[in-house]
């Protein structure tokens, strides 16, 4: 499944540290790939992605599909904003609990027709911007 893609006319405010391991990640999102890594070993899934399993403590990772439908957990509207952000504020940020139970935070996108609302569920999109993607979720079609 290949996720929405949301275009932003802009360089990113805080752009991701990359490394070797990273990189895969960041390419795949830039192709609308939401993905993650899991352990051979112990199957589970972590976010963000980690070369190191957090519960078994196995190298033996694979890059595999996350679930890009969850629920909004918790949200926020960011007024005052951090100064690199200072320009994008007010923004909305929140928790989402994907259906694969995994939880994150990430920024939220909102839309005109549905409002942002604990407990509704939520699809994740890429932030497109000129010098590269992010995530992000917004409430679900």
């Amino acid at each position: 499944m290949t996720l929405a893609t949301v275009a932003i006319d802009a360089d990113r405010a805080y752009p991701p540290r990359l490394s070797d391991f990273t990189q895969t990640f960041w390419s795949a999102l830039g192709q609308g790939r939401w993905q993650t890594s899991c352990c051979k070993a112990c199957g589970k899934q972590t976010f963000p992605p980690k070369p190191v399993c957090p519960h078994c403590w196995s190298t033996e990772i694979e890059w595999t599909e996350l679930s890009p439908r969850g629920t909004l957990y918790s949200w926020t509207r960011i007024h005052a904003a951090p100064a690199v952000f200072a320009a994008e504020s007010p923004y909305a940020c929140g928790i989402v609990d994907l259906d694969n139970g995994i939880r994150l935070a990430c920024r939220l996108v909102e839309r005109d027709d549905r409002p942002l609302a604990v407990g509704k569920p939520v699809e994740m999109v890429v932030l497109q911007y000129r010098d590269g993607p992010l995530f992000a979720a917004r409430p679900a079609d």
